[in-house]
């Protein structure tokens, strides 16, 4: 896969949310009317949008009956050797940088703390947060 598209209401925010999960901007453009990039962390490459004039995002997450988009999935098995505890330093992360810079950050939402979940014949520990449009993020590292 190249990349995964994210349309954003901010992308000054936006950067800096990813910037704060390992990413780095490799590439800035404009895509006709509008101001976008390229970013790559993660072991993956994401592209955002911004979107002028904005409608919120449906609730993806909370919403059970939502059809389309769910969320990105990013596999931490090869660089965590802890879920939880590399969800406790990011949090601690985005607490500082949100008090060093309220006005380009905000606390990180956990939409779903570390908990195990057997999909087939593995086990993985798996956590949910939001991005800066309440985008659901997974995490998900293979135990065993």
């Amino acid at each position: 896969m190249h990349h995964v598209s994210i349309r954003t209401a901010n992308i000054h925010k936006a950067i800096a949310f990813y910037e704060l999960l390992g990413f780095n901007v490799c590439d800035r453009f404009t895509t006709g009317y509008t101001l976008a990039c390229w970013m790559e962390g993660l072991q993956g490459r994401i592209e955002l949008i911004q979107i002028p004039k904005p409608n919120p995002a449906p609730d993806a997450f909370n919403d059970e009956h939502y059809v389309g988009y769910y969320h990105l999935s990013f596999d931490l098995t090869e660089t965590v050797p802890d879920l939880t505890d590399w969800l406790e330093s990011l949090q601690q992360r985005f607490a500082k940088a949100y008090q060093e810079m309220p006005e380009q950050h905000s606390p990180l939402k956990i939409l779903l703390p570390p908990e195990q979940q057997q999909i087939g014949n593995c086990v993985y520990e798996v956590a949910f947060i939001a991005d800066i449009d309440n985008l659901p993020l997974e995490f998900i590292r293979k135990l065993g």
